[in-house]
């Protein structure tokens, strides 16, 4: 029985399937704690806040699907896989959905409205993330 992720590759689909990288996934984690430890300051400014939750969101979550063995075609797919992923249901992928548009809207169009309670619940969304990746299986090197 094949996996939803293995459904998802191929030529055309959105991911590709990729053995795992330990470095590459250690790199990804640690570049994800540190835009979520600086997304917690509260003495920046609110976008800058947001942009580097989103950033470290979105890290941990690419650092879960090489984790499986893929690597996906669009940023996107990093978040509708969670369920498949880190086991994380609507509730967390919800709010990455709102912030991936919401990021798009300002990349694209240079507008970008936030409250403070949206940034925190990001933030928030970020911190479950990390726990269940920090929570997977350590990689092991390839021998050589």
């Amino acid at each position: 029985m094949t996996s939803p992720l293995e459904n998802l590759a191929g030529p055309t689909g959105p991911l590709v399937a990729e053995p795992p990288d330990p470095a590459e996934f250690a790199g990804l984690c640690a570049r994800a704690e540190s835009c979520l430890a600086d997304a917690k300051r509260t003495n920046i400014a609110l976008e800058s806040q947001f942009v580097l939750a989103y950033n470290g969101a979105h890290g941990y979550c690419l650092a879960a699907m090489r984790h499986k063995g893929y690597r996906p075609r669009h940023r996107y797919i990093v978040f509708q896989a969670l369920p498949h992923t880190l086991d994380l249901g609507p509730e967390v992928w919800k709010i990455l959905s709102k912030a991936h548009d919401q990021r798009n809207v300002a990349e694209y169009q240079g507008y970008l409205e936030l409250s403070e309670q949206f940034v925190h619940d990001l933030v928030a969304t970020c911190e479950k993330v990390a726990v269940k990746v920090k929570a997977l299986p350590r990689l092991e090197e390839k021998k050589k």
